[in-house]
């Protein structure tokens, strides 16, 4: 998933220290240690599980009814420090385990954003578990303020804050304008929310849900933004933590509201790798018959856009510029498997007729992509993954510092620097209440990470495998891919994951995976 904006430290935290304080690590007297915070009446909670349906259309319950999941509430404090206050809900689905004698326990599941949902994610996981998905409660979860869990939704009028700065300074310009008004419509419609929306506060629920489900300890996988959860969860609630995956993974050193910057290469060549597939199926797709005339047709493109591109045809028309279509294009590179980039070979060739002033009718895929990039349709997911980003770190306000960082990465990196370096409403939001999270606890967990990752650079997963000394890496050579276990079909990383999971033994060694196409 994409994601992004900027540094600096944050102020010193607001809330009273009493109340940022982590619980004492699960043991006998963990129950009685919560209700002395005031929060033992949330994880002493009873959940009503029912249908995970909601109405007609619901496919992602229908989806859980078949699989013979139930889904429930969790009650939890909307602000920590204020335990009796204002309450929400986060929304959770759980596949029960069957081999009960051979029970672990829960399994929470993150599959990243922030702002993604996970509540439908247990039945695919659980077929690539296969045998070993007996053996847990397997939890799919909205993180506060996500799907079912009680909404954030700021009222923008696109999907996403993550935008280029352009070719030049009125793309920037236009840029700054755009993230201070949605920056200012949130304070203006969630104001009173934006502070709680945070990965600690979230990590915060999870304790809860652990609690509410009655078990001493969770197992977890996340995913790329779910792995900076998993992490922060384990420094916050050291002790109450077994089994932990992380899959595409953030180094927390470098997490903030720019959260793809660093990955510039990575994308380049992810763009190269994918030039030159869609150079060989040029009759498909009219791009280019060697990859540096693919590469250039989307230069042209790009270029084009500075004018507008027009996409569609009647009531369903959209216009493009320079700041949006390194947005669509870097939303292309995440996968390097034949059908994601026959999606991308679709996207390019479409904006490559309106760069050159053709009619471009538009595929039901890429009219759902369009609508989330330049319509408030999902307004809520880019709300939220700001509110997150924006509340966990803070970023630097200046628009000219991000100016400076925009033109110093042209040079190397013309497409995907002024992306990554680029301006966000994190500039323009109120500071973080708390101070990011330090990672002081080793962690025994299993990291998955492609070489190729265009999103978590591998460099990334490896400062966190050597900040936990405890913990052992999957490697995947020759993909260009995000998140791997039970996304991926590769059977090397599937079967070392669900071998930890069946053993709760680490490898004893590193490991390499390697892909295999065709």
């Amino acid at each position: 998933m994409i994601a992004g904006t900027a540094v600096t430290a944050c102020l010193a935290a607001a809330l009273p220290a009493a109340a940022l304080a982590s619980p004492a690590p699960a043991d006998g007297n963990a129950r009685d240690r919560a209700a002395g915070t005031g929060l033992g009446r949330y994880y002493d909670q009873r959940l009503d599980w029912r249908s995970c349906v909601r109405g007609p259309g619901d496919e992602t319950g229908e989806d859980l009814e078949k699989a013979e999941a139930r889904c429930a509430d969790v009650t939890v404090p909307l602000d920590y420090a204020d335990p009796g206050g204002r309450t929400i809900t986060v929304a959770i689905s759980r596949l029960k385990a069957t081999d009960t004698r051979h029970r672990v326990g829960p399994l929470l599941l993150n599959g990243g954003g922030p702002g993604g949902p996970s509540l439908g994610d247990g039945p695919n996981i659980r077929r690539t578990m296969k045998d070993v998905a007996a053996r847990y409660d397997l939890i799919g979860v909205d993180p506060r303020f996500v799907g079912r869990s009680t909404p954030l939704d700021c009222g923008w009028p696109v999907g996403t804050a993550i935008l280029s700065a352009g070719l030049g300074r009125a793309g920037f310009d236009r840029q700054v304008a755009l993230h201070k008004d949605l920056a200012a419509k949130c304070r203006a419609t969630e104001g009173p929310v934006l502070p709680h929306a945070t990965t600690r506060n979230t990590a915060r629920d999870m304790d809860v849900i652990r609690g509410a489900l009655g078990d001493r300890k969770i197992s977890y996988i996340g995913y790329s933004y779910g792995s900076y959860l998993g992490t922060v969860y384990a420094q916050m609630f050291p002790g109450r933590h077994d089994r932990m995956v992380f899959d595409g993974v953030i180094d927390p050193r470098r997490y903030t509201p720019r959260l793809t910057l660093g990955v510039e290469e990575e994308n380049e060549r992810a763009l190269s790798a994918w030039a030159a597939w869609a150079a060989r199926r040029h009759a498909a797709y009219d791009l280019g018959r060697t990859r540096a005339e693919v590469l250039a047709t989307v230069d042209r493109i790009v270029r084009a856009s500075v004018r507008g591109l027009t996409l569609g045809t009647g009531p369903e028309t959209f216009r493009l510029d320079d700041t949006q279509v390194p947005t669509l294009l870097l939303d292309g590179l995440a996968d390097d498997t034949d059908e994601a980039r026959a999606d991308l070979g679709e996207q390019v060739s479409a904006l490559a007729r309106a760069a050159r002033g053709r009619p471009v009718p538009l595929s039901p895929g890429l009219a759902e992509t369009l609508r989330f990039l330049l319509t408030g349709a999902d307004s809520h997911y880019g709300s939220v993954q700001s509110a997150i980003l924006c509340g966990d770190v803070a970023a630097p306000r200046d628009p000219e510092r991000y100016w400076r960082d925009i033109e110093r990465s042209r040079a190397a990196h013309p497409l995907i620097g002024p992306l990554t370096n680029n301006i966000g409403p994190c500039a323009f939001w109120d500071r973080p209440r708390e101070r990011p999270t330090e990672v002081r606890h080793d962690v025994p967990a299993l990291l998955v990470s492609a070489t190729g990752d265009p999103r978590t650079d591998h460099e990334g997963a490896l400062a966190l495998h050597r900040t936990l000394p405890s913990s052992k890496m999957i490697t995947l050579r020759g993909a260009d891919r995000h998140g791997v276990y039970a996304e991926y079909s590769n059977a090397c990383v599937d079967g070392a994951v669900n071998s930890y999971l069946a053993t709760g033994k680490l490898p004893a060694r590193d490991l390499t995976c390697v892909k295999r196409d065709g």
